[in-house]
């Protein structure tokens, strides 16, 4: 195992077997750098020949702050598709009063 720095970055290097059966022991140094225990999830993603391996607690940190840096710290895409789904079941509950209004009316005439 070595580490080596570039660009103030520290990368740690191991080397490993793959077993019979598909798995790898990652070495106890890079575990810790990593932040993961036995158990934990894991995100595996393999690009260009590369595996790159990341908790999945720090990959899910990672998506919410590009999605803050993207939309701003104050503005909570939650509550926006909350009033959406709100406004859209209104919206379906005044028209359903309409129809009903509606074929009321026809039944009326029919009758």
């Amino acid at each position: 195992m070595s580490n080596h720095t570039s660009r103030g970055r520290t990368a740690i290097y191991a080397k490993t077997d793959l077993s019979a059966n598909g798995r790898i022991v990652i070495p106890a140094a890079i575990r810790e750098v990593l932040g993961i225990k036995p158990g934990d999830a894991i995100v595996l993603e393999a690009e260009d020949g590369v595996l790159r391996i990341e908790s999945f607690k720090r990959r899910l940190g990672r998506i919410q702050d590009e999605l803050i840096r993207l939309v701003g710290p104050e503005r909570s895409l939650a509550d926006e598709l909350i009033a959406e789904r709100r406004e859209e079941a209104r919206s379906a509950q005044e028209e359903s009063a309409k129809d009903r209004l509606q074929s009321g009316g026809e039944m009326r005439k029919a009758g």
